[in-house]
């Protein structure tokens, strides 16, 4: 027990660590500030590799899974309670754990299944237009409304990806990448769905409380209504964590990594490609479709505009900045790619270009990402 105890302190370190630098990370508004904290989180991290004490947080992490979810989750409601009256922090904040439950579908995906998907903010755009018109349209509670929304997402990734199984690489990506474009054009010339003007979309009400609403929590005093919204994008990437790190620890998990690893030496040892490719990408489609259908109500309004195919470049350069498999590592790139060019405006009209010129550094010198995924243990922790 005396050593399980101990093995509890890395993972409680860097979930404080790591909530400090994000409240700071949101809350400074210096220009030179936020440069030297986003450095300074780079090369924290690249110390911490070199150093192998990544790889004790992750032993760590590995060793008590549930212990490292809740401990996360609560720092991140700590930064929520710090930040409880900053609207525009909390907004990035939520939009941050959002991008995370896409990326994290993303990582199923590219990371475990080998399918690359340029189509992510497509299905991000396909659950927001669910939830608005079923919103408008309809008295369905919005918690279900939430859940139709990701399942319609991962219904028409399942018929996007049966053209894809007939195709390889690069042709496959090209797939996706005419999905997205036509995605968008569809909405354009939609006037059912509010053509280029976009739609208006109710807030989100869950059990008959508006979470629109301010909430006033006594000697804390009035809270912005983007908490309720930072709670529950919190508690979605939380579960989609949860769940892909359950995926990866199972016996799915091990069927994912040997379709991406050889497709020959899989199939020739029974394993159904098309069954596996199908359910990655209809799985990460899904919690697009989720974490769109939240976007939707939380901001108000959706648009065309809202779902360029250069955000799915960004969706894909999150992943490959932290990690190409490795879901922890989808943390800190996600904060740094939406939140850095918001804080910098300097950078914003550049942010597509900056952000290619990185993917190819990542590519070139680094194509394992910030933190690299651990090579796969296939019975340490096995069922918990």
């Amino acid at each position: 027990m005396k050593s399980n105890r101990r093995g509890y302190w890395p993972v409680i370190v860097t979930a404080l660590a790591a909530a400090m630098f994000v409240f700071l990370f949101l809350y400074l508004e210096q220009q030179w500030e936020i440069v030297l904290l986003a450095v300074g989180l780079i090369a924290v991290l690249f110390s911490s590799a070199r150093f192998g004490l990544l790889r004790r947080v992750e032993l760590a992490a590995s060793d008590h899974p549930r212990t490292t979810i809740m401990v996360n989750v609560l720092a991140a409601l700590l930064v929520i309670v710090l930040l409880r009256n900053e609207h525009f922090a909390l907004l990035m904040l939520a939009t941050v754990c959002l991008y995370v439950t896409i990326c994290l579908g993303l990582t199923l995906q590219f990371g475990y299944a080998g399918i690359v998907n340029f189509a992510g903010i497509a299905f991000f755009g396909i659950g927001a237009y669910t939830a608005a018109v079923l919103s408008l349209h309809s008295a369905l509670p919005h918690l279900l409304v939430i859940v139709i929304s990701g399942l319609v997402a991962g219904l028409i990734g399942s018929l996007l990806i049966l053209p894809m199984l007939r195709t390889r690489g690069h042709y496959a990506a090209l797939v996706t990448i005419a999905f997205g474009i036509l995605f968008r054009t569809f909405l354009e010339v939609n006037d059912l769905l509010g053509g280029p003007q976009g739609l208006k979309v109710p807030g989100m009400q869950v059990f008959g409380w508006s979470l629109n609403d301010n909430i006033s929590l006594g000697p804390l005093g009035a809270v912005s209504f983007y908490a309720s919204y930072a709670v529950v994008a919190l508690l979605l990437a939380a579960g989609a964590y949860a769940l892909i790190k359950r995926l990866e620890r199972s016996w799915l998990g091990l069927n994912l990594d040997a379709v991406r690893t050889d497709e020959t030496a899989a199939a020739s040892f029974g394993i159904d490609l098309p069954r596996w490719k199908i359910f990655a990408f209809t799985a990460g489609n899904c919690l697009a479709g989720v974490a769109g259908g939240v976007y939707a109500m939380m901001s108000g309004f959706i648009a065309p505009a809202s779902f360029n195919f250069g955000d799915s470049l960004l969706l894909v350069s999150i992943v490959l900045l932290g990690g190409s498999g490795n879901p922890l590592g989808v943390l800190p790139a996600a904060l740094l790619v939406v939140v850095l060019p918001e804080k910098l405006q300097v950078i914003q009209e550049y942010r597509l270009l900056l952000f290619a010129v990185l993917v190819i550094l990542i590519l070139r010198f680094r194509p394992e990402g910030l933190l690299p995924r651990r090579m796969r243990e296939y019975f340490a922790g096995w069922g918990r």
